[in-house]
Formats: C-alpha cells, structure tokens, sequence
C-alpha cells in the first residue's frame, strides 16, 4: 500500500461502530506528532515521549505525502469495541421495583 494512499483515522480497532460513533456524534479528538510506522491498518505516531498506535479506517482520506519520519495530524474518535457491565454496578444502577402497597 503506499503512504500516500488516503486515510482518515478512528481511534479503535471497531471499524464497523465507526459509522455508528460518528452517527451518535462522538466528540472528536486531534494528535500531530511523528510516524514511526503506518501498515494497511494502522499507524503509530510519537507525541513527545507517547507511542500513539492507532488503527486505520479502509475508507479514511489524505491530504500530502505520508510516510515514515513525516509529521501528521490525525483526526478520530473513540469508539467501544465491548461493554461488560457487573452485577455490583446493575444492582447499585437499577432502582427496586415498587413493594405493594398495604390493604386498606
């Protein structure tokens, strides 16, 4: 694949929610650092002293020449992949239904 082929980036490996983050109006987020890396289906930028790996969306877009070493400013958003919830937070999340109310 070559480098300058185009791409926009969403911060999880969820690609098929991505739809679905930006439908639901995810707050966007904006990192510029350093390309140490970039595959087919990902890229990892250095900000400062963070690795930053994040995985590419097959239908993102590109503006200028990106490849190895280049400065970048990706723009995505977060989106989950799974939620698992516990029985410790339903039981504290879920109001007891109603008790009967007493004969007159």
């Amino acid at each position: 694949m070559k480098t300058t082929t185009a791409f926009s980036l969403l911060a999880a490996a969820a690609l098929p929610l991505s739809g679905a983050a930006f439908a639901a109006g995810a707050k966007s987020y904006e990192i510029t650092g350093t390309v140490l890396e970039m595959t087919g289906s990902k890229i990892t930028v250095q900000k400062g002293t963070e690795k930053w790996e994040i995985d590419l969306d097959p239908t993102i877009k590109t503006t200028g020449d990106i490849k190895v070493g280049s400065k970048v400013t990706i723009n995505y958003v977060m989106s989950a992949t799974k939620v698992k919830g516990s029985a410790e937070a339903t039981a504290e999340t879920t109001p007891a239904a109603p008790s009967p109310s007493p004969l007159p």
